[in-house]
This record gives C-alpha cells, structure tokens and sequence, in this order.
C-alpha cells in the first residue's frame, strides 16, 4: 500500500511518521499523481511546529506545498492531461490533506504544471515554489527590468539562488546578502555580481559601496524581523523592497526609507490562479529551456528519513533546497 507522511500534534521533528494509506480516485476534475520527489520548505517546518499561518486540522494532517511526478489516472472531464505525463505539482493550498510528501496525491488539475524537458525529478521538485515566489516578487509585484539592481537577503536558500538566476534571465544585477563568509564563493560561483557577508560588514554601507553610493532599485527579503528598518536603507530612493518571508520570527521594523514602495509578496495566493500559473510556468520553461535557470539542491533525503531532512532543515545551512525521493 502506499506511504504517506502525516502528524497527529505540532512539535519537532519527531512527529512526523510514515503510514500505509490507500490511493484516491481522482473527482471528475481530478488528477493522481505518483510522486517522484518532492520538497522541503520552511513553511512545512512552521506548520509542524504549530506556527502556521492558517489552522490546520489534527489529527493525521499532511505536509509538502510542491513536488514532482508521473500522472497515474485522470478524471473524466480532464483533457489536457494524460496517463504517463510528467508534472509539476504546482500549488497545493490544502497540504493538510493532499500534501506531497507521499507516494501518490490527488488533486485538481488546474494545480499541476507541465514539467519541463530536460528537467529530471530531484531538480523538477526544487523548480515550483521557490522559483515562483522569485519571479512574482521581483517580475509580477517590483516590475524589475534590464539594468536593475537587486539586493537579495537569504541568498544561499531556494528562494535566494533562484532571484540570482532570474535577475540574469531578465538582465539585472543580482547582489547576493548572506550570514556567513564561507558561503560567499558559492554565490559568487552562483552567478551574484556580489556578495555582502554581514558576519564581517555592514549591509546599508556595502550596498551603497557596490552602486555607486546611490543603493539598489529592489531588495528582496526573506528574513523579515527587526533588521527590515536598517535594510530598507539600502534600497535608492523611489526604490522598491518586496518581502517573501518570515525567517525571522521576531517582529519586524518597519522600513526606515519613507519613499520606499513596499510589496508583501505570498506566492501561494498566486499560484492558486490557473492564468498567474500558466504564465510563469512559461517563463520558467523558457529559462530551462536556455539553460539559465538550473535548481540548486544541496541535499536529498529518502521518504523513511523524513525526520532527517526536517532535522537538516532545521539547522538553516542549505544551499538550496532539500529534496526527498519516495
């Protein structure tokens, strides 16, 4: 029988288990999936914890918002989609009953994506969310353009390479902020034109340093937190600052920079439109396809150590993102 994941309580690590449930037929709209990989995301780990943004309903609850696999059965208004297609669960807002971290899910087929060729699993599961929340940030929300200069916190994680691989496809300038000085080759090898290591400087006076002392058009943050204030100066201004996260769990400042314009950016609100959908599914197909947008994966777990990878998780050191295989 196949294996899903599931918890009866919020807690650590230790709550996830490994069950035997039996497949679903998928409603006339439907689509199965059998799973071929799929990812680990920081919002898994607050809705385990019990920190997340909606109720989920205990006991026997799922996890996983994005993975990868082989359509398995088809509903029988379905049409676009057939037995053997390889997609891209692209948004699964009701994780606590369909999540990915399964062998086999059933969902709408308006919230599956065509996966794109060339792209094999373990890379396809690291594509959808991380690379979403970059694009509609940077593309749908800051309208960043050719020439731009764009400043990005957290630039190890999925989100952070992606933004750097993007800004390249679009023809800005990426400007990678990272904690620690070891990763800074890394994202220098990753395509940033630079690199900010706050362990040894400060991010407002680099920033200015790397422009000219004018600042960036857009900053990207996914940490959030008391340092937003200070970071707000590092944007030019009239310049933009969208936010895609919530690393830090502390209140955040608000922006010091009075002439910023500010998007709170949540990519699952958007990945729910079939139009929204279809269209960055394009653009990311499209840089696939050239070769510019490559999934970084910094490590892949199998499904029987899900405690594993959550644990990894954890310990905020990925560079890129986690993977498991059924």
């Amino acid at each position: 029988m196949p294996r899903v994941v599931v918890f009866d309580e919020t807690g650590g690590p230790d709550v996830l288990r490994v069950v035997d449930e039996p497949v679903v037929e998928p409603a006339a709209d439907e689509v199965r999936v059998r799973i071929e990989a799929f990812a680990v995301n920081p919002i898994d780990q607050l809705v385990r914890g019990g920190q997340s943004p909606r109720p989920v309903r205990l006991p026997h609850a799922r996890l996983g918002v994005e993975g990868t696999g082989v359509v398995d059965a088809v509903g029988s208004t379905v049409t676009r989609l057939a037995v053997g297609d390889p997609v891209i669960l692209g948004a699964i807002p009701d994780f606590e009953t369909r999540g990915a971290y399964a062998e086999y899910t059933t969902l709408p087929a308006d919230r599956v994506v065509p996966r794109p060729a060339g792209l094999e699993p373990v890379g396809a599961a690291a594509l959808w969310v991380s690379y979403f929340t970059a694009y509609g940030a940077l593309v749908e929300k800051a309208g960043m353009r050719p020439g731009d200069r764009i400043l990005i916190t957290a630039a190890s994680g999925g989100v952070g390479r992606a933004a750097i691989q993007i800004a390249h496809q679009i023809g800005a300038v990426p400007i990678a902020v990272t904690r620690r000085s070891a990763t800074v080759d890394g994202l220098v090898a990753a395509g940033a034109a630079a690199v900010i290591a706050t362990d040894r400087e400060d991010v407002v006076e680099a920033t200015r340093r790397h422009t000219g002392g004018v600042g960036v058009d857009i900053v990207l943050d996914a940490v959030m937190g008391p340092g937003l204030a200070e970071l707000s100066l590092a944007a030019k201004l009239g310049g933009t600052l969208a936010t895609v996260g919530w690393l830090d769990p502390r209140p955040a400042s608000f922006p010091a920079n009075p002439s910023l314009t500010i998007h709170r950016y949540m990519s699952l609100a958007d990945m729910v439109d079939p139009v929204t959908a279809r269209r960055v599914a394009a653009f990311l197909t499209a840089g696939v396809r050239i070769g510019v947008l490559r999934p970084v994966v910094d490590r892949v777990f199998t499904l029987d150590d899900i405690v594993g990878a959550h644990r990894y998780l954890e310990q905020g050191t990925a560079a890129g993102k986690i993977v498991v295989t059924p």
